[in-house]
């Protein structure tokens, strides 16, 4: 079962996408950005979530920033990427079109000129700049077209790993469905907790039943799990448990793992946010 389907590592930020996330778009090598230019390239990878994706356009356009944004220019490569039958978006999120909204047929060039609406002129980093807390930043994302609960939070987290925010991420936590499926399946009665309460009381009490279950828990040198990671240590229990046991039903009905894990050849060279100050052996 583990080794036919892809499965989340326990850190969010441990994972191959948020590795290069972190250290290509965010903290790449002897290149400083703008934070205009950070959240521009943030959004821009993670819409697409891809890292093929982002390869390919830095190919074309060499260094993105948003000096050298130009909507069609970015539209005109992704079409030719499709006519090529190439797959520029991942699988891991469902994204909506935002045709009703923007207008294009195809839903890269509706995320391209979401990108040059609410990104370019600055509007939004402004905001978020402003932002007094980790819900505050998901609320202002959440009123951006095509992005939703889930996305919002999503997006959030990654943006946390630059310096445009610097928030816990003990502050705040929103269940995805696929957290919400894994809950429902892990708990009989959970009375008044609501999924949110779960995620952080599972948080609150990780080493009391890592102690208690006997278990080495190997910890990301010091940093405990954090809620972003539990929330999706749910949505991955939820994964396991279609195939494994069935008869246990979700809130979403889902029976199958679309997913299959393919291993790759380049190891991770692991970059975590310097400002979590961890000791990273070499």
């Amino acid at each position: 079962m583990l080794e036919r389907h892809r499965f989340t590592n326990v850190y969010r930020a441990s994972d191959r996408v948020s590795q290069y996330l972190i250290r290509n778009v965010i903290y790449r090598d002897g290149v400083s950005f703008t934070k205009n230019d950070l959240l521009f390239r943030i959004l821009l990878f993670k819409i697409f979530n891809k890292i093929s994706t982002w390869k390919y356009l830095e190919s074309e356009i060499k260094t993105i920033t948003v000096e050298n944004f130009d909507s069609k220019l970015y539209s005109t490569l992704l079409s030719e990427a499709k006519k090529a039958r190439e797959v520029i978006y991942s699988g891991a999120y469902i994204m909506t079109s935002g045709k009703s909204i923007f207008g294009y047929d195809f839903k890269h060039e509706n995320h391209i000129e979401l990108l040059k609406q609410y990104v370019q002129s600055g509007k939004l980093l402004r905001r978020i700049e402003n932002a007094k807390s980790m819900e505050e930043v998901y609320k202002i994302l959440l009123n951006v077209p095509t992005f939703g609960s889930f996305l919002a939070y999503q997006y959030t987290i990654d943006i946390n790993y630059s310096t445009l925010t610097n928030f816990s991420e003990m502050d705040f936590v929103k269940a995805g469905p696929g957290a919400k499926d894994g809950i429902k399946k892990c708990f009989i009665d959970r009375g008044d907790f609501s999924d949110e309460d779960v995620i952080k009381f599972m948080c609150d009490i990780q080493e009391s039943q890592f102690e208690a279950l006997d278990l080495d828990f190997k910890d990301l040198w010091g940093r405990k799990l954090q809620l972003i990671d539990c929330q999706n240590l749910f949505c991955e229990v939820d994964k396991y448990s279609r195939a494994i046991h069935p008869e246990i039903s979700g809130i979403s009905n889902r029976t199958r793992i679309k997913q299959i894990y393919k291993p790759e050849k380049n190891k991770i060279d692991y970059l975590f946010p310097p400002k979590w100050k961890l000791n990273v052996p070499l």
